[in-house]
Protein backbone atom coordinates (compact mmCIF):
# COMPACT_ATOMS: atom_id res chain seq x y z
CA UNK A 1 0.00 0.00 0.00
CA UNK A 2 1.30 3.44 -0.91
CA UNK A 3 0.32 6.64 0.86
CA UNK A 4 1.02 9.94 -0.81
CA UNK A 5 1.60 13.11 1.16
CA UNK A 6 1.85 16.40 -0.69
CA UNK A 7 3.76 19.55 0.18
CA UNK A 8 2.94 22.79 -1.60
CA UNK A 9 5.19 25.82 -1.34
CA UNK A 10 3.66 29.26 -1.87
CA UNK A 11 6.16 32.10 -2.36
CA UNK A 12 5.41 35.77 -1.87
CA UNK A 13 7.69 38.71 -2.61
CA UNK A 14 7.05 42.08 -1.00
CA UNK A 15 9.06 45.25 -0.63
CA UNK A 16 9.28 46.48 2.92
CA UNK A 17 7.45 49.78 3.31
CA UNK A 18 10.09 51.23 5.65
CA UNK A 19 13.21 50.49 3.58
CA UNK A 20 14.63 49.19 0.33
CA UNK A 21 14.85 45.65 1.72
CA UNK A 22 13.10 42.95 -0.25
CA UNK A 23 11.35 40.21 1.74
CA UNK A 24 10.45 36.78 0.38
CA UNK A 25 8.00 34.71 2.39
CA UNK A 26 7.38 31.00 1.93
CA UNK A 27 4.32 29.13 3.14
CA UNK A 28 4.71 25.33 3.15
CA UNK A 29 1.53 23.25 3.41
CA UNK A 30 1.69 19.50 4.06
CA UNK A 31 -1.43 17.47 3.34
CA UNK A 32 -1.42 13.81 4.41
CA UNK A 33 -3.33 11.02 2.69
CA UNK A 34 -5.75 11.13 5.66
CA UNK A 35 -6.43 14.82 5.00
CA UNK A 36 -4.45 16.26 7.91
CA UNK A 37 -2.68 19.53 7.13
CA UNK A 38 0.29 21.18 8.78
CA UNK A 39 1.84 24.50 7.82
CA UNK A 40 5.27 26.07 8.08
CA UNK A 41 6.48 29.59 7.35
CA UNK A 42 9.84 31.06 6.42
CA UNK A 43 11.22 34.45 5.41
CA UNK A 44 14.33 35.77 3.70
CA UNK A 45 15.46 39.38 3.42
CA UNK A 46 17.72 40.67 0.69
CA UNK A 47 20.23 43.22 1.82
CA UNK A 48 19.95 46.30 -0.44
CA UNK A 49 23.67 46.06 -1.28
CA UNK A 50 23.35 42.46 -2.52
CA UNK A 51 22.62 41.56 -6.15
CA UNK A 52 18.96 40.97 -6.89
CA UNK A 53 18.76 37.20 -7.50
CA UNK A 54 15.19 36.21 -6.56
CA UNK A 55 15.86 32.46 -6.63
CA UNK A 56 18.27 32.76 -3.68
CA UNK A 57 15.66 34.45 -1.50
CA UNK A 58 13.09 31.88 -2.56
CA UNK A 59 15.45 29.02 -1.70
CA UNK A 60 16.23 30.43 1.74
CA UNK A 61 12.62 31.25 2.60
CA UNK A 62 11.55 27.78 1.42
CA UNK A 63 14.27 26.05 3.45
CA UNK A 64 13.14 27.94 6.55
CA UNK A 65 9.48 27.09 5.88
CA UNK A 66 10.30 23.41 5.43
CA UNK A 67 12.36 23.40 8.63
CA UNK A 68 9.45 25.01 10.48
CA UNK A 69 7.08 22.43 8.95
CA UNK A 70 9.39 19.56 9.97
CA UNK A 71 9.52 20.87 13.55
CA UNK A 72 5.72 21.04 13.65
CA UNK A 73 5.44 17.49 12.26
CA UNK A 74 7.85 16.17 14.90
CA UNK A 75 5.84 17.95 17.61
CA UNK A 76 2.59 16.43 16.30
CA UNK A 77 4.20 12.97 16.24
CA UNK A 78 5.47 13.41 19.80
CA UNK A 79 2.01 14.51 20.95
CA UNK A 80 0.42 11.46 19.29
CA UNK A 81 2.87 9.05 20.94
CA UNK A 82 2.45 10.73 24.34
CA UNK A 83 -1.31 10.37 24.07
CA UNK A 84 -0.96 6.62 23.47
CA UNK A 85 1.82 6.01 26.00
CA UNK A 86 0.44 8.32 28.73
CA UNK A 87 3.86 9.80 29.50
CA UNK A 88 6.28 12.29 28.02
CA UNK A 89 8.51 11.05 25.22
CA UNK A 90 11.56 12.45 23.50
CA UNK A 91 12.11 11.61 19.84
CA UNK A 92 15.72 11.44 18.69
CA UNK A 93 16.25 13.20 15.38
Amino acid sequence: MVHTWNVKIHLFDADEVRSDDEITTAHAVLTTSAGTTLEGYGRARRNPVDRDIPEIGEELATARALRHLADRLLRATTDDIEQIEHHRVHLHI
